[in-house]
């Protein structure tokens, strides 16, 4: 029987992407993370995704919130919070640990759950730790969501400063001396653990820079010029993460590098120098966000130079295993070797941010930049790959 004469039914129109953007958490980065994910609001193509905003209270409770990033700005030199923009004190935000539904539901006590609709991606701009060291990539794993940046393993060496320099090192990509306090050594013998950070003064010299093991690139970190400031150091560095990390201070300038994933693979951007801050003993959280220190962009250095960092950025992404995006920190040493520092899987992403910048020197706008990422995570699969 032909159908030709039949009626024919209306074609329905195809639904655009849904793109889940995730901020806050429950890091000391909670505020940048609010900042990052309002720039990334703003330059999200509305003609390409609806967007559903979910921040993450400092408490762990995943709220709605209204998408108004005029209200995630960096205000007074105060970063604002999830907190001032959840549009309820106990509404929670629900992904479904369930590869067979991507469906959110929004929940208040007293009410009926709602339906907030499926979920193709999660844009989580979360910093430091419960966000950009495989946590919640595990969960986006179970869940079945395809999300921006780096996989579980990557996520988590990206976040722990002394795995990813073992794994730099068995690439063959050079970093600095550091030694590892952890927890267990502090508490059996904190004087024999102290020693041990004296001892590697005494053997590269002050001043040393006492960190964190497992959080950003920027807070509860210290720069130590003597033997008097390192307790201060110590304490807090210990108040972010029990896993102290202290590193020789290297002579040399500071160079950073973006990679990004195109479809044919990771590229790296035109690098940055970031020049010793004036009101800063370094680039701590206040010279990049508050301060609003600027970097160099393109990094006055030489073709080789250039090629070499962004080289070196590349294999520090691969070697890592990373996807979507890093920064890659390195020094130009007065020996002209570059040193790997540290890679940043989701780092800073303001407009003003490095990453953006290096990428709009090299011919990517910031809405572009936003566009691409989403893009590559939609083309990933969850699961082993």
């Amino acid at each position: 029987m032909s159908t030709e004469n039949l009626p024919q039914s209306p074609e329905q129109p195809s639904r655009k992407p849904r793109v889940a953007v995730v901020f806050g958490g429950r890091s000391s980065e909670h505020g940048i993370s609010v900042v990052t994910a309002g720039a990334v609001l703003r330059a999200i193509d509305r003609t390409a995704y609806d967007v559903l905003p979910i921040g993450i209270t400092p408490g762990g409770r995943w709220a709605l919130t209204a998408d108004e990033p005029e209200r995630m700005e960096i205000s007074d030199r105060s970063t604002p919070s999830v907190d001032q923009l959840a549009e309820s004190a106990e509404g929670a935000v629900v992904l479904p640990v369930d590869p067979a539904n991507r469906e959110v539901v929004y929940s208040e006590p007293g009410s009926v759950p709602k339906a907030l609709g499926e979920v193709d991606v999660v844009f989580p701009v979360l910093h430091g730790p419960y966000g950009e060291d495989g946590t919640l990539q595990g969960l986006l794993e179970l869940s079945g969501v395809p999300y921006v940046g780096s996989g579980v393993l990557a996520s988590a060496v990206g976040q722990d400063k002394e795995y990813m320099k073992r794994v730099f090192t068995s690439f063959g990509l050079k970093v600095g001396p550091y030694v590892v306090i952890r927890p267990r050594e502090w508490e059996r013998d904190e004087s024999a653990a102290r020693r041990r950070i004296v001892d590697f003064a005494g053997e590269h010299g002050w001043p040393l820079f006492v960190k964190p093991a497992r959080a950003g690139s920027s807070i509860g970190i210290t720069k130590v010029d003597d033997l008097s400031g390192l307790d201060e150091a110590i304490a807090e560095a210990r108040r972010h993460d029990p896993k102290i990390l202290v590193e020789a201070a290297l002579r040399g300038r500071e160079i950073e590098c973006g990679v990004l994933e195109f479809e044919d693979g990771p590229r790296a951007s035109l690098p940055a120098e970031i020049p010793p801050p004036d009101a800063h003993a370094y680039y701590d959280f206040e010279a990049k966000y508050i301060d609003s220190t600027p970097g160099i962009v393109p990094a006055p250095l030489t073709d080789e130079e250039t090629a070499e960092v962004r080289r070196l950025a590349v294999e520090a992404f691969d070697a890592a295993s990373c996807e979507g995006l890093v920064r890659a920190d390195f020094f130009l040493t007065e020996d002209g070797e570059f040193v790997i520092n540290e890679i940043n899987t989701m780092p800073g992403f303001t407009p003003i941010s490095m990453y953006p910048q290096m990428w709009q020197a090299t011919g990517v706008s910031y809405p572009e930049l936003v566009d691409l990422l989403v893009r590559a995570a939609l083309r990933r699969s969850t699961g082993l790959r």
